[in-house]
């Protein structure tokens, strides 16, 4: 007798609208897309995404909570401008947040997930030196946050993005330097370390070499001025 209790339905997707929004735009800041002092605005960011004005407005809200967006007198948000104190100061956050998730995590990665953190690491490796700044920095999250989240704490994962949306956009500042040949970002890149160390189950090791990887490029970064913003948005 056949089976009544299937009707060959395909589950549909049910992540609201806006948050979806929200987290491509968390995406966007995190990973460097979005510069300091850019200006947005939710019509055109809605035109952009395909989506219509009012789950873009709800998630700048949300965005704008978490300071990673200021608001303007006409309504529009700004990508925030740091001092160099700020950012050395949520550098600090990070060494602390990011060397303990990556401690954790080692503990808890094997099979499946430690081969996709060597293929994320391959892959950032190739973006440098490729000579895309914005593909290494899309990279670079995605390696280090594919490591983050099997720390098993979940308020962590949380914190650690919050501070990436406000350091992210100032991140785009480590070309200046390598604009001839990018691959010399390499030299404060300590990726291969981390996986290394995960690798061998060393979670001291682990934590050591991305909190240096973190301090260089916080280095590298105050080291240089602060890019000029693309139009607004």
């Amino acid at each position: 007798m056949a089976d009544k209790s299937h009707f060959g339905l395909i589950a549909v997707d049910t992540v609201p609208l806006h948050e979806k929004v929200y987290l491509e735009l968390v995406r966007a800041l995190t990973s460097g897309q979005l510069q300091p002092g850019q200006k947005l605005t939710s019509r055109k960011l809605a035109k952009e995404l395909g989506t219509s004005d009012m789950p873009v407005r709800s998630a700048l809200m949300r965005l704008r909570a978490l300071r990673a967006l200021s608001p303007m007198p006409n309504g529009s948000v700004e990508v925030p401008l740091i001092s160099a104190e700020r950012f050395s100061q949520l550098t600090a956050v990070r060494t602390v947040l990011e060397g303990t998730a990556t401690e954790l995590a080692t503990k808890r990665i094997k099979g499946n997930n430690l081969r996709a953190i060597r293929r994320h690491c391959t892959e950032l490796t190739q973006a440098a030196r490729s000579g895309d700044i914005e593909n290494y920095l899309r990279k670079n999250h995605d390696f280090k946050f594919s490591i983050y989240r099997h720390c098993g704490n979940e308020q962590m994962i949380f914190l650690i993005e919050t501070v990436w949306m406000q350091v992210g956009p100032f991140l785009r500042n480590l070309r200046i330097g390598f604009e001839d040949d990018l691959a010399g970002i390499l030299s404060i890149d300590y990726h291969k370390e981390v996986v290394a160390a995960i690798e061998a189950g060393d979670g001291e090791r682990a934590r050591a070499a991305i909190v240096r990887d973190i301090d260089l490029t916080v280095t590298q970064v105050l080291g240089r001025p602060i890019s000029a913003a693309k139009p607004a948005l």
